[in-house]
């Protein structure tokens, strides 16, 4: 893999946590209580939680790092068997393992040993993990309600477990668009699937197509284009994955409203309105085509300026967490993570696995079928017997 393309997967993987961290601290505030307590430009470094002096991520990031863990798992089990049930059925496997950090201790879960023989990821080794972030409600109740079924949903957009179009299915799937397993198209519907398997209204899971063709095509340009010719503007991309939905979804009533969101969000980048104005114009992120529309607006507006991206990200009333990281996936997968300033790397919680992870998707799927025993011990142990250190084996 081309040394630029990893500089983006690991500024994909850590703007978004950076950018969910910044806004974590007033996902539930007012404007006027963000104003009068950060000043005039709002919050604009991270705010440090004072037992740990880290600033803390939330759920998003928290299961933006369970998806990635579910398709390295998948992709390797792929390879190592030469067949495997498409990405999502892992994925689906590596939610029940977050929604076991959500539900008790680490120490707790170390004492339950019979849950160990269903593990899918290893980041149920990590002790950090443990920990409620204001989890969705809708991402719980779907999982609990997938964890009692007897029988394993393989379609979860044409088996919807519910209407909820919130925002917690787009601000995951980021890691998606990070892997060259399919063609575009079908990566695409696979990023809809993961979003579906929590939210099944379309404009919950349609979202999650459009940031994963967006973060491939930026990470992996189309090779028809070449290599002698420009890099495609960021508009264009958002142009060319606003089609591939509209292609994909051209029979669902509700498609129009998230395109006009798109279109809507690419007008607003261009005008020269104050942020805050514009944002107001397309919502407040609580529901996937509005975190989508916001984060698209920042990305356009500040495509040379990671910082000024996600603080334009955050600094509202709604859902800024999750504004905040859709926008740090898009701006630190084009830009690359060695143009995201320090300040943002600096006392960010687990930046040394969300590192990992991205290194282990960019190496890519290091053992196969015809590998021996013992030829890549740390990516057996990971990914195929789920553990994070050998002396956790």
């Amino acid at each position: 893999m081309k040394q630029e393309a990893i500089d983006q997967i690991r500024g994909c993987l850590l703007g978004g946590a950076a950018g969910d961290a910044l806004g974590y601290p007033i996902e539930f505030m007012s404007e006027k209580a963000i104003f009068s307590r950060y000043g005039k430009k709002g919050i604009t470094r991270y705010e440090l939680d004072p037992k740990l002096g880290k600033a803390l991520i939330s759920d998003d990031t928290q299961m933006t790092l369970f998806t990635a863990n579910g398709l390295l798992a998948g992709e390797t089990r792929s390879k190592m068997r030469g067949i495997a049930g498409p990405p999502r059925n892992y994925v689906a496997k590596a939610y029940q393992d977050w929604l076991l950090t959500q539900e008790m201790t680490f120490e707790s879960y170390q004492k339950a040993e019979y849950l160990s023989s269903q593990r899918t990821t290893w980041l149920l080794d990590i002790p950090e993990l443990f920990a409620r972030r204001a989890p969705g409600n809708t991402c719980l109740a779907a999982l609990r309600n997938l964890r009692r079924r007897k029988q394993e949903i393989q379609d979860y957009i044409l088996s919807p477990q519910n209407d909820s179009k919130g925002c917690g299915g787009v601000m995951r799937v980021a890691p998606a668009g990070l892997f060259q397993t399919y063609s575009i198209e079908k990566l695409d519907y696979e990023g809809a699937q993961m979003a579906a398997i929590t939210h099944g209204h379309s404009l919950g899971y349609m979202p999650g197509a459009v940031l994963t063709h967006m973060i491939n095509r930026i990470v992996f340009p189309d090779p028809r284009d070449g290599e002698s010719h420009e890099k495609r503007s960021l508009k264009e991309i958002i142009l060319e994955a606003r089609d591939v939905a509209r292609e994909l979804f051209k029979d669902d009533i509700y498609l129009k409203k998230l395109t006009d969101a798109i279109d809507k969000a690419i007008e607003l980048s261009e005008n020269q309105e104050e942020d805050l104005k514009n944002i107001h114009e397309l919502g407040e992120g609580w529901v996937a085509e509005e975190t989508l529309a916001i984060a698209l607006y920042c990305s356009l507006r500040y495509q040379n300026d990671f910082s000024a991206g996600i603080i334009s990200a955050v600094n509202h009333k709604g859902d800024s967490d999750s504004t905040g990281a859709v926008t740090g996936n898009i701006l630190g997968a084009w830009l690359g993570y060695e143009q995201i300033e320090d300040k943002w790397k600096q006392d960010l919680e687990l930046s040394e696995i969300i590192l990992e992870i991205a290194g282990d998707i960019s190496q890519g799927r290091r053992i196969n079928e015809y590998s021996g025993p013992g030829e890549d011990p740390d990516w057996e142990r990971k990914y195929i017997f789920c553990r994070w250190k050998a002396d956790q084996s």
